[in-house]
């Protein structure tokens, strides 16, 4: 394994970078999937998500779960394919920020989608086998243009908000998006 890499961006060359360097890129969102990348000097670009040795960097956390397992994969499709219902309860945290109105529209929706409990002011936990997509479509019907929500399903590794803005979705996805060490060889 190469332990430098090149980057190229508009034509021009940086680098080289070494493993630890192109993992805090990707986890900052200066180096993407589709980044032009080389080896050391080979002069060869491609995506970085062709490399084999950063391709992982470009995967959710998910995806690594079940290639360490030794899982075959179905590809994904795009889109809107999740179930709005699964066979089995997903459980959620769901938080909220009501600036427009009363909290108590939003409340009596969690509380007649499943078991939920409040665990502090405008935040519950709730089990449903609702999709994370269709719970908050259902909850965003009780909010008004400023409200916020934000909702977390614990068992599926998957979140959804709604009015976070673009700074703090783009703080939320490189949080959430898990990235195991890349060694540095």
């Amino acid at each position: 394994m190469s332990a430098k890499w090149i980057i190229s961006v508009e034509g021009r060359t940086y680098g080289p970078y070494t493993a630890g360097q192109m993992q805090d890129f990707a986890i900052h969102g200066r180096l993407a999937g589709h980044s032009l990348i080389a080896r050391g000097e080979d002069g060869r670009f491609g995506p970085a998500s062709q490399d084999p040795d950063l391709a992982f960097l470009f995967q959710s956390a998910a995806t690594q779960t079940r290639r360490a397992a030794g899982a075959v994969e179905e590809p994904r499709k795009f889109g809107h394919s999740e179930p709005e219902t699964t066979d089995e309860p997903s459980h959620y945290l769901i938080v909220a920020d009501m600036k427009s109105g009363s909290i108590s529209a939003l409340e009596d929706e969690i509380l007649r989608i499943g078991p939920a409990y409040p665990v502090m002011p405008q935040a519950w936990v709730l089990s449903t086998e609702l999709s994370t997509g269709a719970l908050r479509n259902l909850l965003v019907q009780k909010m008004g243009k400023l409200d916020l929500l934000f909702i977390a399903n614990a068992t599926q590794d998957k979140i959804s908000w709604v009015n976070l803005g673009l700074e703090a979705e783009t703080r939320v996805r490189r949080i959430w998006t898990r990235h195991p060490q890349l060694s540095a060889a």
